[in-house]
Parts: C-alpha cells; sequence; structure tokens
C-alpha cells in the first residue's frame, strides 16, 4: 500500500488523535461493555501512534547523514 508522504509522516498523529478521541468517547457511554471496548481501542491506538512515531525517530537517527553518524563512521 502507497500513501503520501505529508499522510505518511503524520500517521502516528492520526493513531494517538484517535486513541484520544476514543477515550473522550468512553466518558459518554453508559454501558460498561461498550465503554471498556472503548477505552481498549483508545489506549492500543495511543500506545500504536507512539511506538510508530518512536521507531520512526529511532530509525532516522541511527540513519544521519551528517558528521558522527553512522555514515561518518564507514568512511574513516
Amino acid at each position: 500500500m502507497w500513501l503520501s508522504k505529508p499522510l505518511y509522516e503524520a500517521l502516528p498523529f492520526y493513531y494517538m488523535l484517535a486513541g484520544v478521541a476514543l477515550l473522550a468517547a468512553a466518558v459518554y457511554l453508559d454501558d460498561g461493555l461498550w465503554q471498556g471496548v472503548t477505552i481498549t481501542l483508545g489506549l492500543a491506538a495511543l500506545l500504536a501512534g507512539l511506538v510508530v512515531w518512536l521507531k520512526r525517530r529511532d530509525y532516522r537517527r541511527r540513519h544521519a547523514r551528517g558528521p558522527g553518524g553512522p555514515l561518518d563512521d564507514e568512511l574513516r
């Protein structure tokens, strides 16, 4: 599946926004089952967004093309 670069870059934040929206919706639900499902999905979406964001950040730091980066060490 191909996504445009702006959409791909914003995907972790969309996940986190969906998680916050689901958690906010859980406040207004009266049924215990649906409230539990909504809270679980909200926390899962928040966690997924955070994991994707941190993994991308770590990958970009490891593969940085600057002084002191991995490519700089290979040239020595």
